[in-house]
């Protein structure tokens, strides 16, 4: 009986565990660009080539609380789904720069423009491959 009730409880802690990793924190969907900045247009939506650029930046600055495939955590949503995918890079561009601070999101100002917008081609790249 005894070796029963352990099994359960193992079972039962393996299950929480497991089910707390495969949890991701829900994007703010009130969090909205102006529509200013969201009609800007990434200058290097046409280089293929920056997408490397915004993989490495994505995994030195992001990757801990949104994933390596941006799939998201319990620290912050998943940047492959449609809701986000939906959004125009201005308005990505807007939030990687700004941040927000009620979600825990921190400001990207201090990279170079350019650097941002290689973070959007990286989210952008990340919806279409693989896990």
């Amino acid at each position: 009986m005894r070796r029963n009730t352990c099994l359960v409880t193992v079972l039962f802690v393996l299950m929480s565990v497991l089910a707390y990793g495969v949890q991701v924190r829900d994007r703010d969907a009130t969090w909205v660009a102006p529509s200013e900045n969201a009609l800007k247009v990434n200058p290097l939506a046409t280089r293929t080539d920056a997408i490397a650029g915004g993989r490495k930046l994505f995994h030195q600055h992001c990757s801990t609380c949104h994933g390596e495939g941006a799939r998201g955590s319990t620290k912050a949503p998943d940047l492959t789904q449609s809701d986000v995918q939906a959004q125009t890079d201005g308005a990505l561009f807007w939030k990687i720069s700004g941040g927000n601070s009620h979600q825990g999101m921190p400001a990207f100002s201090f990279l170079p423009g350019p650097q941002r917008w290689q973070l959007v081609l990286h989210v952008r790249a990340a919806a279409s491959s693989p896990e």
